[in-house]
């Protein structure tokens, strides 16, 4: 494990293997420490364990969806204030604006460039 001064770590929580693995690409290059979940549950614990310092969520998940699991992640206290970034394959308003309810920071568009993923990052962990 790097050192928690050195490398922002971030949470990238996706059902699919592909997403999971590409993301894992795109930010190791950009020199970010990376935690992957398949799942909301998997993700809980991982967050838990590890808290990250940003988080990216799929919307569309089996047992706990995107929703469910940031709206859980934003009620702990401890992780209110971890930014939150919804993955979805749809580019809806609705979608958007649901994530917004529940407490996520934006929303990223499926399938996502190495670029649009590392920009997101650097909006918000220069904010933190």
């Amino acid at each position: 494990m790097n050192d928690r001064a050195n490398a922002t770590r971030v949470l990238v929580v996706d059902d699919s293997n592909t997403i999971r693995r590409s993301a894992e690409i795109f930010l190791k290059q950009g020199g970010y420490e990376v935690l992957l979940a398949e799942d909301g549950f998997d993700a809980l614990s991982k967050v838990n364990d590890y808290e990250p310092d940003l988080i990216f969520c799929d919307i569309l998940m089996p047992k706990l969806d995107g929703y469910q699991t940031c709206a859980i992640i934003k009620r702990n206290p401890k992780f209110s204030n971890t930014p939150v970034i919804m993955l979805s394959s749809k580019d809806g308003f609705f979608d958007k604006a649901r994530g917004r309810m529940v407490g996520s920071e934006d929303y990223l568009t499926k399938p996502f460039t190495k670029d649009q993923l590392l920009k997101a990052v650097q909006a918000f962990i220069a904010t933190t």
